[in-house]
């Protein structure tokens, strides 16, 4: 085990400072009630990942880009994309999101988003995190600051709406959710708002339902729209609140950032099968260096399909998840899993991951807590990582002590 590899687990361990004043940034970011509402947002205490790690989990996210783009896989995960989803814009999509478990052999792949919140959060928070232990003092120095990753989040949705619309100007973005003001994570959506405004950016915040086709533009109140952030978790607009997305995405009358392209590229569970896959990469001309970074950083996964008793003698094994869930809805460990519950994951729609346990981070005051770390990445390339601190099955906002934390880059 080299240095940092073994410097960021034994802090991660040993380490009990206490480096953010959660009170003060919730109130600085989403106002006085935040204590009551959202109490759980932001944990204490950082997390500490080595260097050679943050490298392999680029790594990871390269290999990716590169299998996203060949002919053989695009053919094969298209095909089950419902219609809207299967002929690629130009533009690319905005805040991937790679989620990670750090392994004691290494970062792996747990799932892919494209549509991950909590980045400029993580952004705004940047500032109020102080270097605790004297062996990490100096580690956040070749940081980005909170000013140029959040010029860097502008110039991303200014690079979208170039890859659609070429020199044309931005005039107009919405920031679109359903009934947005009532989403967890709606004090975002205002740092965005207050982000995309301070550039020039006409910016308004709108529920999906108010938006309307007029004269060939997707409109708000009679405002005509040039670009939607899309933050609807019906990925493929396939809800009756979602059929002005779905006619502006399929008649180019706006450009909206993630799209159903990028989901059915890179999110739909199911890929995860054919990425951990060597025989079947290999089958679709993948290079040998990708197969074996993807093989070895991505846990298997299984379509769920076969002999019920069979998969019952060896749930142990694994992690169960919809094959079109998001978030932490209807994901089960497998040694924790009830017969009840099997027996529905067994009618279909399910993918089973290897159970790769995540990292834990330990502080005084909430015990041992269980961590993912997040890459935040446009285009391939990671802007920014962050990491969710949180107790039980899977990620929540409800572990008192847990939330996002920053990650302090070590070696």
């Amino acid at each position: 085990m080299n240095c940092p590899v073994g410097l960021a687990e034994r802090l991660n361990r040993d380490c009990d400072c206490v480096v953010t004043d959660v009170p003060a940034l919730q109130q600085r970011l989403i106002g006085r009630s935040a204590v009551e509402t959202h109490p759980n947002l932001f944990a204490e205490v950082p997390v500490f990942v080595a260097k050679q790690h943050v490298r392999d989990t680029q790594r990871t996210i390269s290999s990716v880009e590169t299998v996203s783009r060949l002919p053989g896989f695009r053919e094969q995960v298209l095909a089950r994309a419902p219609a809207i989803a299967k002929n690629p814009p130009r533009h690319r999509g905005v805040f991937f999101g790679y989620d990670f478990h750090i392994a004691a052999d290494g970062p792996k792949l747990i799932e892919i988003n494209t549509n991950a919140g909590g980045a400029l959060l993580n952004i705004e928070a940047q500032g109020t995190s102080q270097a605790c232990c004297p062996q990490v003092s100096d580690s956040p120095g070749d940081e980005p600051s909170r000013e140029s990753r959040g010029q860097a989040i502008q110039r991303m949705f200014a690079e979208e709406w170039r890859l659609a619309r070429g020199e044309k100007p931005l005039q107009t973005i919405a920031i679109v959710d359903d009934e947005p003001d009532r989403q967890y994570l709606y004090p975002e959506f205002l740092l965005f708002k207050a982000l995309l405004a301070s550039h020039g950016i006409r910016t308004l915040i709108a529920d999906a339902r108010d938006l309307t086709i007029e004269s060939g533009r997707l409109t708000h109140d009679g405002q005509a729209i040039d670009l939607v952030y899309n933050r609807c978790t019906d990925f493929y607009f396939e809800h009756a609140a979602h059929a002005s997305l779905a006619e502006a995405y399929e008649r180019d009358l706006a450009v909206i950032t993630p799209h159903p392209f990028a989901h059915a590229l890179y999110s739909n569970k199911e890929n995860l099968v054919l990425l951990s896959d060597a025989a079947a990469l290999r089958a679709i001309h993948v290079p040998e260096p990708e197969i074996e970074v993807l093989t070895r950083t991505i846990p298997r996964t299984l379509r769920v399909e076969g002999s019920e008793p069979a998969w019952w003698e060896d749930r142990k094994r694994w992690f169960f998840k919809p094959s079109a869930g998001f978030g932490s809805r209807g994901t089960y460990r497998g040694d924790k899993i009830t017969r009840r519950v099997f027996g529905e994951i067994m009618r279909g729609g399910y993918i089973a991951q290897q159970l790769t346990p995540p990292s834990e981070r330990n502080h005084s005051k909430g015990g041992a807590f269980k961590l993912d770390v997040r890459n935040y990445a446009y285009d391939g390339i990671t802007q920014l990582m962050a990491a969710r601190l949180y107790q039980g099955q899977t990620t929540n906002f409800r572990t008192a002590g847990g939330g996002f934390a920053p990650v302090y880059q070590l070696g």
